[in-house]
C-alpha cells in the first residue's frame, strides 16, 4: 500500500522541530550538568534520555513504514513500544525515588518530554523531505 509522496514540510516547521529537539535535550543536559546528585546518577539519566530518543524514533519509523505498507515484523513493533514505554517508566521511577524537589523532578520529566516529541517530529521532517525531494523530478540540463 505505497501512499503518494507527502508534501515537504514547511521550512518553519522543520525549524521549530530541530529548536525544540535541540532546547529540551540541552534543558535536560544542563539540568544533569548542574545537578549535586552523584556521577552514577547522573549517567542514569542521560542513559534514559539516549534510550528514549532511540526508542521514540525508531518506533516513529515503525509505525510510518507499516502504514507505508513497508514491512515491519511484529517482535521488532513491539519491541519499540516497550522501549518507549520502558524509557518512561523508567524516567518516572528514577524520579519519583530521587531525592530531589518537585520543581526539579517536572523540571526533567517536561525537558525529556519535548526531547522525545520533537525527535519524533524531526524523524519525520527528514523523511518528508527526502520523499518530496526524491519525488521532484529533476530539472533538464539548461532550463
Amino acid at each position: 500500500m505505497q501512499t503518494s509522496p507527502a508534501p515537504r514540510p514547511s521550512s518553519a516547521f522543520i525549524g521549530a522541530s530541530w529548536a525544540a529537539l535541540l532546547i529540551g535535550i540541552l534543558t535536560y543536559l544542563s539540568g544533569l550538568w548542574n545537578a549535586t546528585m552523584a556521577l552514577n546518577e547522573k549517567g542514569y539519566y542521560f542513559t534514559i534520555l539516549m534510550y528514549g530518543l532511540f526508542a521514540a524514533i525508531s518506533l516513529q519509523k515503525s509505525v510510518r513504514d507499516r502504514a507505508e505498507g513497508i514491512a515491519v515484523t511484529g517482535i521488532y513493533f513491539g519491541l519499540c513500544w516497550i522501549s518507549v514505554l520502558l524509557a518512561l517508566l523508567l524516567l518516572t521511577v528514577g524520579l519519583w525515588n530521587a531525592n530531589l524537589q518537585d520543581s526539579e523532578k517536572g523540571f526533567y520529566a517536561m525537558a525529556f518530554l519535548l526531547s522525545l516529541f520533537a525527535a519524533v517530529a524531526v524523524q519525520k521532517n527528514v523523511r518528508d523531505v527526502a520523499r518530496a525531494t526524491a519525488a521532484t523530478p529533476a530539472e533538464a540540463p539548461g532550463t
